[in-house]
């Protein structure tokens, strides 16, 4: 059996990059993240229309790390708001997962208000990634003291794939990491590119680097001013060529190969934010059309506001339309019916004893989803 990849001592940042292989993906690169950066302006609120895109990318980013929980397990979970579920304990573990996930990146940007992009922020969105969920006792929020690897569950070291950095060599990894996220590079996204890698190969947590590693990318492409809002999507490319996307990352330790993985990298990008602006473009549209066929069709000053809570959490119980406004159990009852009878909304679970019938805004869902499932 081969010997493990180790980490790459002394060998970041790169010494070289080969510009003019990346020179020809740049252009489309920049050019497509622009144009999403441009749908995204022209959302008036996009931690509400854009919800479902951000629980699509918990979903997957997850998913790379071995979870089975669908977008619609998620949302329709979180409807139900504590009720019996059906669930196996497996699934319901990989659904916190998910909204942690989601949790993580919020308080990241919250952070990034007064912060710069630093090991802090870094820190703090793991810590709240782990909270109550599986690795909870593998020390969310710090550095590990001991080595891992990453192999097959119950590989030796020796057996392992990739040895990352040492623990005591570990700090002062992370410390050339973040000195290098406020370094003037040629390129931004290649700078993102080289940051994603060397996260992953520093390997700095017990559990959730991965995860903390994708979460990075929206997190810098803000902060850095490429886009208005850290809403951009990437563990789509990544799951879908998710042994490449491993053996890319390989490769910069084993074979030095940054500017292949750069490549990769840049490809990833393009290919998402093509997608991430149709999507957003779709939703915004949907929105649009949906709120004219509202105002023109129902005679409730909540109408509007039951748009918006769809958009937020796209599948509900009628309770949700009660809270946080002054909307009465009756008005919310007979918006859900108007709802129903338009087609905007169909019946996801029919209520039975205690637990509440359940609600799902499917197109929606199927522009997120990039596929017809509901």
């Amino acid at each position: 059996m081969a010997e493990p990849v180790k980490y790459h001592y002394g060998e970041f940042p790169p010494k070289r990059i080969d510009w003019e292989k990346l020179i020809p993906l740049l252009g489309p690169a920049n050019a497509e993240l622009a144009r999403y950066d441009g749908a995204l302006s022209a959302v008036h609120n996009p931690s509400v229309l854009l919800a479902p895109l951000t629980t699509q990318e918990a979903v997957l980013s997850s998913k790379i790390e071995g979870t089975q929980a669908t977008m619609g397990e998620v949302l329709e979970y979180e409807a139900q708001q504590g009720e019996i579920s059906d669930l196996s304990p497996e699934r319901k573990a990989d659904i916190y997962e998910v909204l942690n996930y989601r949790k993580a990146i919020w308080h990241a940007t919250d952070l990034l208000q007064k912060l710069p992009l630093c090991e802090r922020v870094i820190r703090e969105a793991h810590k709240v990634l782990l909270h109550g969920v599986r690795g909870h006792n593998k020390a969310p929020g710090e550095y590990r003291k001991i080595p891992n690897w990453i192999g097959i569950n119950g590989t030796a070291i020796d057996k392992a794939r990739f040895v990352p950095i040492s623990p005591e060599r570990l700090s002062d990894g992370m410390k050339e990491w973040e000195k290098y996220i406020h370094k003037q590079e040629p390129d931004k996204l290649v700078q993102l590119a080289i940051l994603h890698a060397e996260l992953e190969a520093l390997h700095p947590f017990l559990d959730g680097n991965g995860r903390i590693g994708r979460m990075f990318v929206p997190l810098f492409l803000h902060k850095m001013g490429l886009i208005q809002s850290p809403m951009f999507y990437i563990s789509a490319f990544f799951e879908a060529n998710r042994e490449e996307y491993y053996e890319r990352l390989l490769a910069v330790s084993r074979d030095r190969s940054w500017t292949q993985w750069c490549a990769f990298f840049l490809t990833a990008l393009t290919v998402q934010a093509k997608e991430n602006q149709q999507k957003t473009s779709a939703i915004i549209k949907l929105y649009e059309n949906k709120k004219k066929q509202i105002h023109d069709t129902f005679r409730s000053l909540y109408a509007t506001h039951a748009l918006d809570l769809m958009f937020e959490s796209p599948i509900f119980k009628t309770s949700d339309l009660t809270k946080g406004a002054a909307i009465s159990e009756p008005t919310a009852k007979r918006i859900i019916s108007e709802l129903r009878k338009a087609r905007i909304i169909k019946v996801l679970r029919e209520g039975k004893g205690r637990r509440s019938a359940i609600y799902v805004f499917g197109e929606l869902l199927n522009i997120a989803e990039g596929k017809p499932i509901f």
